[in-house]
């Protein structure tokens, strides 16, 4: 059974338990797992496919507390390896009124950025197996290298390689050092998911269409570009898909976009995509794929939190059948 792979960080979200307070009045949080990449394999889990986390956790409580919620989400944790070198992150978020968030990451560094290319192995991957990653553990790390070892043993197996730049400027020296590092891995990837924050970032394009061909270099095969709650559409080179978001009361946009994306990937690996039928397959079930990763991410956005607010797959199906 093909399997979905997330490389990257895992970290704790310190939630406020107040809206529309700056992070320096924050009075109190809420402790919650999170991390983009643990957040879609979570996702990926809880729909009901495997999913497993490739990182490194310090030995400390919070890495303790990270190995046992994704656990409990179903996501394998075998590939998680832990040190004493360094802590487990740490991200404190704020809330606006509307929900959207502001970061404060603890890291310098964290115990992920601390794994070697070394402690993965080739033969973890296999044919239909999706690799995802994003750019937060791209900064100059043991990490980085690491990244590119995975990209390589996935693509070499036959695999699919899905990347989300999930731009975060508070963790880079500089904006230019995080648009160079997504252009570096931008073209290794088969799927991008991109925002409509972050397109015109990353490309240097404000025209939404010319920004998102000019994505297609390299391997790239499909872009997917996310509107929030005005849904996504979904590009291959010569075909654009679009698709509806659902109304829903917004709490916490936090792991919206990476329910999302994992709806998307999860729906993949039911297809049985592969790189050689990948286009193929989301001709035939894009409107089915974006329905389903729309009503993930909404659903995400209703609750508090990234992984805890997660749905499972029949309150997805549930949703999707009322549009």
């Amino acid at each position: 059974m093909s399997k979905l792979f997330s490389i990257g960080e895992v970290l704790i979200d310190f939630i406020p338990e107040q809206k529309g307070v700056a992070l320096k009045d924050v009075i109190s949080f809420e402790r919650a797992p999170g991390g983009a990449p643990a957040n879609v394999a979570a996702a990926v889990a809880k729909f009901g496919h495997d999913a497993s986390m490739i990182t490194k956790l310090g030995h400390d409580a919070f890495g303790d507390f990270l190995i046992e919620q994704l656990t409990k989400a179903g996501v394998e944790t075998d590939k998680i390896s832990r040190t004493k070198e360094a802590n487990t992150g740490l991200a404190f978020v704020s809330l606006k009124d509307n929900g959207e968030r502001d970061f404060s990451f603890y890291r310098k560094p964290s115990a992920d950025l601390l794994l070697s290319k070394e402690e993965i192995d080739e033969k973890w991957f296999s044919e239909g197996d999706i690799l995802h990653f994003c750019s937060v553990d791209l900064v100059e790390s043991p990490m980085k290298e690491t990244h590119r070892t995975a990209v390589q043993y996935v693509k070499k197996n036959g695999g699919i390689v899905s990347f989300d730049p999930n731009v975060r400027l508070p963790l880079w020296e500089s904006a230019t050092d995080c648009r160079n590092a997504i252009h570096e891995f931008l073209p290794h990837a088969h799927i991008v998911k991109v925002s409509d924050e972050e397109l015109e970032f990353i490309t240097g394009i404000h025209d939404v269409d010319e920004a998102i061909q000019s994505m297609f270099v390299g391997d790239v095969q499909a872009v997917v570009y996310t509107k929030g709650a005005a849904g996504a559409d979904l590009y291959v080179r010569d075909t654009k898909w679009e698709s509806s978001g659902y109304k829903i009361e917004v709490q916490d946009t936090t792991g919206a976009g990476d329910a999302f994306i994992g709806g998307f990937l999860y729906k993949l690996l039911e297809a049985e995509a592969t790189l050689e039928n990948l286009v193929n397959v989301l001709q035939e079930h894009h409107k089915e794929i974006l329905q389903f990763a729309n009503a993930s991410g909404a659903l995400t956005a209703s609750g508090k939190g990234a992984i805890s607010a997660l749905p499972n797959q029949e309150q997805v199906l549930e949703l999707t059948d009322k549009s």
